[in-house]
């Protein structure tokens, strides 16, 4: 059976935006899973979006005790064979993979955020690192961005970085 997960990180509410956007919370009830790789900034946030789907998600930097009181720093899931950890930060780009692998031994796709920048490498380990970006504040990127997939038969299919 697959499972349709919408992935996310960075929403920033309500400093970078007042609230989610429209295309988000559309992509949240046609999710069966919101992943959210933390700096809600507030708790609304991920009541709002428990109304739309089921959430999965961790605490960022940006996040205080209300949030945290709530949300794991690491969250684990097993979705349809898939070993799947989320993460709000995971250091500087340059060596990202190698260090990802020894700190995930047991994962097959770590979701991460904080930069704000969209990723999708595969480790030398086989892991796959995927930040959605930010659906709310794009930094230095050209969009706005979420990512949505696809898991079935214990792999990631139909991978979509959607521009907001």
């Amino acid at each position: 059976m697959a499972t349709d997960l919408l992935l996310i990180s960075d929403t920033h509410v309500p400093g970078r935006a007042r609230r989610l956007p429209e295309e988000v919370l559309r992509a949240a009830d046609a999710a069966d899973l919101v992943i959210h790789a933390g700096d809600w900034v507030t708790a609304s946030v991920l009541d709002e979006l428990q109304q739309h789907a089921p959430v999965r998600g961790v605490w960022g930097n940006n996040d205080g005790p209300d949030l945290r009181r709530r949300l794991p720093e690491v969250a684990r899931a097993d979705i349809d064979g898939v070993r799947l950890a989320v993460v709000h930060e995971t250091g500087a780009a340059r060596g990202r993979e190698a260090r990802m692998d020894a700190a995930f031994p047991d994962t097959d796709v770590l979701v991460f955020g904080h930069s704000h920048i969209p990723w999708d490498t595969v480790t030398p380990g086989g892991m796959r690192l995927l930040n959605p970006g930010s659906p709310t504040d794009r930094r230095r990127q050209p969009h706005r961005t979420m990512m949505t997939v696809r898991v079935d038969g214990g792999a990631l299919h139909e991978l979509r970085l959607i521009a907001l």
